[in-house]
C-alpha cells in the first residue's frame, strides 16, 4: 500500500512535478493524497490538477487573522486525509511552531545548497557571492528554526566561472529533481532511525 503524503507548494512545482513523474514510473511507492497552495495562481495546482491528484487546495492567508490560524486550517485538512508525510516543495512561507509540533519528524524540505551552509532564502545567490566551488542540495527534516533539521540527503553541484544565479539554480533544481524522489522512495520502503542530528536509513528488507 502507498505511502499517502500532503505537498505544500507555492511556485512553479517542478519539485511535485519530478515526484509524480517518479511515482508515475513506478520508482515511488508514495501517493501524493493532497496538495495546497497559497498562492492561487500557483503552476503547482495545476500540475497536481492535471496529474488527478485527488485533493488539490488553494488556502489564502489572507482569509485567516494569523499565520497560525492559516497554519491550523492546512493542518486540519492534510490530517482530514490521514496523510502521513507533509512535503515542502517550493512552499516560501515559515511554517509556525504550532504546525511543526503537529506532524513531529514528519515535515520534509529540499533546499538548495549544502547545509548547514547558505540557509535562507537566497542560498544560491549566496553562495555564488562567497565563491564557492560546489554547492548543491539538501533534503532535510523540518524543524523550528529555518533550515535546520537533520539531513537525510545531499548532493552535489559543481559552480562553473561563468555561472549567475539563473545557471546555477538551474542546476540544482536538475539534482532536487532527483534527490527528492529518490530519498521519498527511501522513506516509503526502508524508513530511518533518528539518533540526535543523525539520520540513519533502515537497511532494504528482502
Amino acid at each position: 500500500m502507498s505511502t499517502a503524503i500532503a505537498v505544500m507548494a507555492s511556485g512553479k512545482g517542478s519539485n511535485l512535478q519530478a515526484i509524480l513523474a517518479a511515482i508515475t514510473a513506478e520508482e515511488c511507492a508514495i501517493k501524493i493524497e493532497l496538495v495546497i497552495s497559497d498562492c492561487a495562481d500557483a503552476t503547482a495546482l495545476d500540475i497536481a490538477r492535471q496529474a488527478g491528484v485527488a485533493h488539490v487546495l488553494h488556502l489564502a492567508p489572507s482569509d485567516y487573522p494569523d499565520r497560525q490560524t492559516f497554519d491550523a486550517a492546512c493542518a486540519q485538512k492534510i490530517q482530514s486525509l490521514h496523510c502521513e508525510w507533509v512535503i515542502l516543495a517550493g512552499y516560501m512561507r515559515i511554517l509556525s511552531r504550532e504546525f511543526v509540533q503537529i506532524f513531529p519528524e514528519k515535515i520534509i524540505n529540499i533546499h538548495p545548497s549544502l547545509l548547514p551552509a547558505f540557509s535562507g532564502a537566497h542560498a544560491v545567490r549566496d553562495a555564488l557571492n562567497y565563491g564557492v566551488k560546489i554547492t548543491g542540495c539538501t533534503v532535510h527534516l523540518v524543524e523550528e528554526e529555518l533550515d535546520s533539521g537533520p539531513i537525510l540527503a545531499q548532493t552535489i553541484v559543481p559552480v562553473f566561472d561563468d555561472d549567475d544565479e539563473e545557471s546555477l539554480h538551474q542546476r540544482i533544481h536538475q539534482g532536487e529533481h532527483i534527490l527528492y524522489p529518490q530519498v521519498l522512495s527511501r522513506i516509503a520502503q526502508n524508513g530511518f532511525t533518528r539518533n540526535g542530528r543523525h539520520i540513519v536509513w533502515n537497511q532494504a528488507q528482502n
